[in-house]
């Protein structure tokens, strides 16, 4: 059977990524390799599997197109409203809470949030089968 292992997204400023997902979601350092031309920088914490690798071209200086085939990765945490609040006071700026609801009963309770290279990421209330 088949494991997600990573996600990768490319980074233009390193220590400003890492920063973010930090603040975020608690993520550090596993590793680091430095390649003539990139770097590869993985992420992760001791509660996930699942680690983001930020891959950094050393040469670019220009933002990245992210275009319109993204979609987004998604974290669950215990408590939406706590984790709403602090990303709030860290200067993150997530958007507002909104909740789905089919056929009269919660469905998810979840906030967007983008990292600094414009990457959207949802942030789900454990819930159903968003555990």
């Amino acid at each position: 059977m088949a494991k997600a292992i990573h996600m990768m997204i490319r980074v233009l400023e390193e220590a400003r990524s890492v920063a973010f997902y930090d603040t975020a979601f608690g993520l550090k350092i596993a590793d680091r390799f430095v390649f003539e031309g990139f770097t590869l920088v993985y992420l992760s914490n001791p509660e996930i599997g699942f680690e983001v690798e930020l891959t950094i071209n050393h040469d670019r200086t220009e933002p990245y197109a992210l275009g319109d085939g993204y979609g987004h990765v998604a974290f669950a945490v215990a408590d939406l409203d706590a984790e709403h609040a602090r990303f709030t006071a860290a200067g993150l700026n997530p958007n507002p809470v909104k909740e789905f609801h089919r056929e009269g009963a919660l469905l998810a309770k979840f906030f967007f949030v983008q990292d600094p290279d414009g990457y959207k990421i949802e942030v789900l209330q454990k819930h159903g089968r968003y555990r």
